[in-house]
This record gives structure tokens, C-alpha cells and sequence, in this order.
């Protein structure tokens, strides 16, 4: 018989809602068993009335639930400053833990995980949906094979505007320490578009389960937003593998564009693009010197396959192909690009201004899309493409970096 594994979600209001009607799906397929929803403040959920009628208990924290209960898979849709402590405490408890992206906010509680994952012998998972599919693996598996030579240069544009309910929609959004002083950093490059940061570093890694490591970084980072972290970043690192990797986002845009990605390669280059307003199957695709295109499929089209493996892997022990292993690379990324610079530097009050755009009223900054496009395009920093606003940062060796902050 096909082993039925229990499987429990700890945070039901935020992200963590999504996965509610997957979890109901399998277990109505006797796939799983859903035997626990934690959450300290339940009301908020629109899926409570399905929880009730599908009998699925309801606890307020991680340690009242395994005071009662146990699961094969505990899966983390929390706030970032908790990831560390949740996982860890579930892996003592012997269960296998999906955890939202970032794996932590620190590299040493990133790497606190993965040897406490070792230790038990149990996954950790990290959600970086994008690396689950079958576009990024399918991708993976030819740069692996050496199909389009060696990497050269790889880039990726993220712009999308939020709003103040954004940063109001929790009490951790924008933040860089909780109220108990750990670390959050909550950022776009470490939240809404660390995805596309990671997937540079992970279709680089040497194998399935695995990243590039990044070696160096200088970060210039902004803010338009009444926020403790950042809103805006441009960063340049260099990876153990002799790749330059450059990567610009920010919230404070009036329009969406993005991810737009380009993975410059010996004998090909591969593409993507979207607007960012849901366009239909954007394709991930290599262009090859010799005129040949492949097409790689959406990596849009899968968002909850990372549930399904982490279930496939209880079952049957195969491993996962996104890691704690995979996930580290962009932790240690975005504490050294923290560390780069001394303060945030704020945008001149000036160019700074409230737009009604189809995401709500956004602090927007003049002209800020069209100085990280053209940065994107000619592969350099605001402060070296002459914008009188920047400021660039020093570069953070990461070769031995073990703990933020430096």
C-alpha cells in the first residue's frame, strides 16, 4: 500500500492560505492526512470554515501542536525571523520541514539549519517555487551537461510596485529586526523577488540539489517607503564559478516589468521576459549561436509542485531538488549586500511622489524604471551609469563570511 503521511501548515493567513485547497485536494485523494493548522490568530484565514468541515485541528503555536500530535512533513509559511527556530524544532521532532523562501534572514541560521538537517536525517525544503518546475529543471540539466558552454554573464530585472498596505500588511514587512531583535530583513531581494536572485545561483550549481556560491558582492540599495529595509537594490556578485551576476528590483515603480532575465552563456543566451501583469505562458528560451531555439516551458505553471515533491520525497526518500544546500547561496547574497553599504540611502524627497497604479496608491520614484532598465541593459550599477542620486557600496569578500552582520 501507498504509505498516507500526515502533513501539518503552520501559518494559515498569510501566504501560507494558498496551500490550504492542495492539502484538502490530497487528502480528499487519501494522498495525505492534514492533521494540524497552526496559528496564533486563526479568524484571519478565508479558508477556516473548509479547516472545520474537513476536521482538521487548529493549534496556536508549533509546540502546543507537538505536545499533541506529530507529522511527517511540517510545512513553514511564516514570518522570516522564524524560520530558524520552527525548523529547527521540527527536525528535532522528526519531521521533514517545507519552508517558505528565504531559508532564514542570517547566513548562520541558514547554516544552523542545514546541519541540523543533516543531524536528523530529515529535508528541509525551501520554496522557491520557480526551482521545483519543470522549465527551471529541464534548464538546469542542460547548463549541467555543458549544452551552451560556460557561463559568462547572467541578469535579471524585477520591478513591481506595492503599496503602503503592502508594507502594513504584517508587523515584520520592510523590517530589518523583530520586536524580540532578531533578524528579518525583509526586502524585495530577500521576499517578493528573491526567487529570480536565487534561480541565477541555482541553475549554476554543479548538481540538481545545489547552487553556485557567490564569492563577492557590492550592493546600492534605496528607499522611497517609510520603512526600516530597503525598497530599491542594485547588486553585482561574482560566484565561485568566475560568473558575473547582476540584479536590479524595487517596489517604488508606477508599472510592472518582470522578471525579465538574461543567462549569457558561451554559445547561447537564454531569455525571459514578462510585463508582470499575468501575460499568458511567458517562455523561458535558449537562443543559440548557430540560429537553433529551445523553449524550456513557463516556470509560472507549477507554483504548488513543491508541495507534491516534498510529499513524493516523505514517501519514497527521494531527495528534494531545492534544498537547504540550494537555498544558502542567496542568504549569504543578500547579508553581504546589507553589509556593503553603511546606511539606506534615501531618494531625494523631490522625485519622490504618490501614483494611483493598479496596485493601490505606491510611493513612486521619477524616472527610477528607466535608470534600472537601461542599467540592466548596459550591465552596470546607478552610481556608474552617472545617476546623481546613487551611491555605491563597498565590496563584502564572502569567501569566509559566516554571520551577519560582519
Amino acid at each position: 500500500m501507498t504509505k498516507m503521511i500526515s502533513v501539518a501548515l503552520v501559518g494559515i493567513c498569510g501566504y501560507g492560505k494558498n496551500y490550504i485547497p492542495h492539502l484538502l485536494k490530497l487528502t480528499n485523494q487519501g494522498a495525505i492526512r492534514f492533521i494540524g493548522a497552526i496559528e496564533p490568530y486563526p479568524a484571519g484565514c478565508p479558508f477556516l470554515p473548509e479547516l472545520r468541515a474537513a476536521d482538521v485541528p487548529l493549534y496556536a503555536s508549533v509546540e502546543e501542536f507537538y505536545k499533541q500530535a506529530y507529522a511527517d512533513l511540517v510545512i513553514l509559511a511564516t514570518p522570516i525571523n522564524l524560520h530558524c527556530a520552527q525548523t529547527c524544532l521540527a527536525l528535532s521532532m522528526r519531521s521533514n520541514v517545507l519552508c517558505e523562501k528565504p531559508i532564514a534572514a542570517t547566513t548562520q541560521d541558514a547554516e544552523t539549519i542545514a546541519a541540523a538537517s543533516s543531524e536528523s536525517k530529515k529535508f528541509v525544503a525551501i520554496g522557491y517555487q520557480w526551482s521545483f518546475t519543470d522549465a527551471i529543471q529541464d534548464l538546469k540539466r542542460d547548463i549541467m551537461l555543458g549544452l551552451f558552454g560556460k557561463a559568462r554573464r547572467f541578469k535579471s530585472l524585477v520591478l513591481w510596485p506595492r503599496d503602503d498596505r503592502y508594507y502594513k500588511r504584517n508587523n515584520w514587512a520592510g523590517r530589518r529586526r523583530a520586536g524580540d531583535n532578531s533578524w528579518i530583513l525583509d526586502s524585495p531581494i530577500n521576499n517578493a523577488t528573491a526567487h529570480y536572485l536565487h534561480n541565477m545561483f541555482y541553475v549554476l550549481g554543479s548538481q540538481i540539489h545545489n547552487s553556485a556560491k557567490p564569492v563577492s558582492v557590492v550592493a546600492e540599495i534605496y528607499r522611497a517607503n517609510n520603512i526600516e529595509n530597503f525598497d530599491t537594490a542594485a547588486l553585482r556578485c561574482q560566484t565561485d564559478t568566475g560568473v558575473e551576476m547582476l540584479f536590479y528590483t524595487s517596489h517604488a515603480v508606477p508599472e510592472y516589468r518582470g522578471p525579465v532575465l538574461c543567462y549569457e552563456f558561451e554559445n547561447a543566451t537564454v531569455r525571459y521576459e514578462t510585463d508582470g501583469y499575468g501575460e499568458d505562458n511567458p517562455l523561458i528560451t535558449a537562443h543559440y549561436k548557430d540560429g537553433r531555439v529551445k523553449n524550456y516551458g513557463c516556470p509560472d505553471n507549477q507554483p504548488f509542485k513543491k508541495l507534491y515533491d516534498a510529499v513524493e520525497a516523505v514517501k519514497t526518500g527521494k531527495p528534494v531538488v531545492c534544498g537547504a544546500d540550494a537555498a544558502i547561496s542567496q542568504t549569504l547574497c543578500i547579508n553581504g549586500a546589507q553589509d556593503s553599504v553603511e546606511e539606506i540611502v534615501d531618494f531625494p524627497g523631490a522625485l519622490v511622489s504618490v501614483k494611483s497604479v493598479s496596485e493601490g496608491n505606491v510611493r513612486c520614484v521619477e524616472g527610477l524604471s528607466k535608470i534600472l532598465s537601461r542599467c540592466y541593459e548596459e550591465c552596470v550599477l546607478p552610481s556608474e551609469a552617472g545617476t546623481t542620486w546613487a551611491k555605491k557600496g563597498r565590496t563584502i569578500d564572502l569567501t569566509s563570511y559566516h554571520s551577519y552582520p560582519m
